[in-house]
């Protein structure tokens, strides 16, 4: 018998692709099979509506699940032990298995809840149920069954090759696997929200770039590598991506020195918002994405989104637009970003801030400021002066 660790990884939304579920579940396996290569021994397979991923013993279960609970699509993972489908077999492996749990965790109560996924197995779960806990009764002096609050709930799967018995089911983050909801370009800052708003999207499928604005020397190089070390955790999630970096201290100089200063920050915004554009266009990305929440700040009103959309004709994703700032502070922390979004360093919004931004914008009041500056020699002049990283995951 194989004695690797075996760990049964369930679906999420991919479970509801109907004819697409196949499509979506090779994914899936892809995206697990990455994810874990820097392991040997490792295998993953689809068999009968689940994927089963064998690794070696040697490696420890929390590091394969911590690897696989990042895999958008997953819902939920359990290590399992695999044993023949008879009934038999299966009461002694579960014997086995209770008496190691009352040994590590000191259990003293159960209740087994048995799935019969083949069929034909002559003994319907119910009954597998009350056969199986009556085992581990016998061979397990110290338990007593509690149906209600039980300190093991004791999974039985009866398939038709194997069967397989777990107690935990470790929550995924669900989603979609990457890849299969094209691709998205990330406006990346040094905040809290952006990096959260691209794991949003890589969640639902889609893969990202980012670009990234600074204004040295007014930003610092440390300012420069903490927004890279936020793009490393992301990229944990989502496998390595190209960031794209680019100076927009000469724009906004020129917007200072020619345009109200009220309407600095809207202004800069559209700039970087048709910068974003052209570059997502040129590695064939099919939307941009921001961090941006309505009405945190003086560009993010109502009014201000709508005049910042009009520079642009790709469309906008904004998946933090109605979420409450503790909420995004709690997925920060959930996901790993936080600590390093709350750095003291600055970033190329806060250069040049006016005392009293203006929050309702009028479009034609902003494009008669702009018509007060080269716009398309500035934008040229800033894409072609755009250095392109690779971003890894952190390790």
């Amino acid at each position: 018998m194989d004695d690797r660790k075996v760990y049964i990884v369930r679906c999420g939304e991919v479970a509801l692709k109907g004819l697409n579920k196949p499509y979506f579940e090779r994914m899936l396996v892809e995206r697990i099979k990455k994810m874990l290569k820097k392991y040997d021994h490792v295998e993953v397979k689809r068999h009968e509506g689940l994927i089963f991923v064998r690794a070696d013993q040697k490696i420890p279960a929390e590091e394969i699940i911590g690897q696989i609970s990042k895999v958008f699509g997953v819902a939920s993972i359990s290590p399992a032990v695999e044993v023949e489908s008879d009934i038999d077999r299966i009461g002694e492996a579960a014997v086995e298995y209770m008496l190691k749990l009352i040994e590590e965790k000191g259990i003293h109560t159960f209740k087994v809840e048995a799935k019969r996924a083949d069929k034909t197995f002559p003994i319907q779960s119910p009954d597998i149920g009350k056969i199986i806990g009556g085992k581990v009764l016998i061979g397990c002096k110290v338990l007593k069954v509690d149906v209600h609050h039980p300190d093991c709930l004791l999974f039985v799967d009866v398939r038709r090759d194997q069967s397989y018995i777990y107690e935990q089911k470790i929550s995924g983050f669900g989603g979609l696997p990457l890849g299969t909801n094209g691709k998205g370009l990330i406006l990346l800052s040094g905040g809290i929200d952006s990096p959260v708003a691209a794991w949003m999207m890589a969640k639902r499928g889609m893969l990202i770039e980012a670009i990234h604005f600074h204004s040295y020397p007014y930003t610092s190089e440390r300012a420069q590598e903490k927004v890279e070390e936020l793009a490393s955790i992301v990229a944990s999630y989502c496998g390595r991506f190209k960031m794209h970096v680019i100076n927009l201290l000469p724009i906004q100089e020129e917007i200072v020195q020619h345009c109200p200063e009220e309407e600095t920050t809207i202004l800069v915004r559209r700039f970087m918002m048709r910068i974003a554009e052209r570059i997502a266009q040129e590695k064939d990305c099919t939307m941009l994405i921001t961090g941006e929440n309505l009405g945190q700040v003086a560009s993010q009103t109502a009014e201000a989104l709508v005049v910042t959309d009009a520079s642009v004709k790709m469309p906008v994703m904004r998946p933090l637009i109605a979420m409450d700032k503790v909420d995004i502070m709690d997925k920060a922390k959930e996901i790993g970003t936080f600590e390093t979004s709350i750095q003291p360093y600055e970033d190329c919004c806060t250069v040049f801030l006016p005392k009293h931004p203006t929050t309702k914008p009028k479009l034609d009041k902003i494009l008669n400021s702009e018509s007060r500056l080269d716009a398309e020699g500035l934008i040229n002049a800033a894409v072609e002066s755009t250095k392109t990283i690779t971003i890894y995951p952190r390790d």
